[in-house]
């Protein structure tokens, strides 16, 4: 990752806004809305959240407005007001996961698949909770129990997203193996959450993809081969890209007061995430 100065905000916003017309000729046009369009455009509002990440990361919309307002104001002399700012940000939230599903590594035929919780409160306050209420639940794991989300995800052998998917978190880890994995996929390599001989068939069925995990301990006969042995002892790389999301981006969070605003930090962070690993 390299260092990054106030003038590479301007790189930045160059290939984002060549990605967003790129977009735009393969998608069909929308019907254009009524009233007033946003002084602020879609490529601006997308380049200072993610300039924001790459730099100083804050966690809230009020921070990075405030940020912009005092250090980038002749970049973005179109500014609006605050609520304004909030309302186009999750407006781009479509557009920012447009951005990512074009950067996944899709065609990857070696994946490494995980889950990792994304707790929206502290456990003891999940009654009062209301932001995600409805979505959010209560979800187990080996680390205990959490109130909030799950991100699923499979990733290559180079730590870059091959494909993710969020759910509440009492969804088990192995219902998501169908998103994960696609017809370009030889092999995908999970932990013991994804053990479930019907599912695997269904998706040998489905897309060809072999799905290896580690024998269960009460198995009279677990036979593996070196090449298998090899890919299980790598499977823990996967575990380092949610280490990273969540404790050098900040994933996990409990500031924004709507589901809309936790759709965009979580677009946020993956999109770049995604975007650091492709070497930006």
């Amino acid at each position: 990752m390299r260092v990054l100065h106030h003038h590479h905000i301007l790189p930045l916003f160059v290939w984002i806004d060549d990605a967003v017309a790129s977009l735009s000729k393969t998608e069909p046009k929308a019907k254009k809305k009524g009233g007033r369009p946003s002084a602020l455009r879609d490529s601006e509002a997308v380049t200072i959240l993610l300039f924001n990440l790459f730099t100083v990361q804050q966690h809230t919309l009020r921070q990075i407005y405030d940020w912009v307002r005092q250090y980038h104001a002749s970049d973005f002399p179109a500014l609006p007001n605050y609520q304004n700012f909030v309302c186009h940000c999750h407006r781009v939230q479509s557009l920012m996961r447009r951005l990512l599903g074009s950067l996944l590594k899709d065609k990857a035929p070696l994946r490494f698949m995980d889950a990792t919780m994304l707790p929206v409160c502290r456990l003891v306050r999940r009654q009062w909770h209301r932001v995600a209420r409805g979505f959010a639940h209560t979800g187990h794991n080996w680390q205990g129990e959490w109130y909030g989300f799950k991100l699923h995800a499979s990733i290559d052998n180079d730590g870059r997203l091959c494909a993710i998917a969020f759910s509440s978190a009492n969804i088990h880890d192995s219902r998501a193996i169908p998103v994960l994995v696609n017809e370009h996929t030889n092999i995908a390599v999970g932990d013991s959450g994804y053990r479930s001989a019907p599912l695997h068939r269904k998706v040998r069925r489905a897309f060809g993809t072999f799905i290896l995990t580690p024998p269960h301990y009460k198995q009279q006969k677990q036979l593996m081969t070196e090449s298998q042995r090899k890919l299980l002892r790598r499977r823990p790389k996967i575990e380092t890209v949610f280490d990273y999301l969540k404790e050098h981006l900040h994933l996990v969070t409990s500031f924004p007061r709507s589901v809309h605003g936790y759709a965009v930090h979580y677009t946020r962070i993956l999109l770049g995430y995604q975007l650091l690993m492709l070497g930006w």
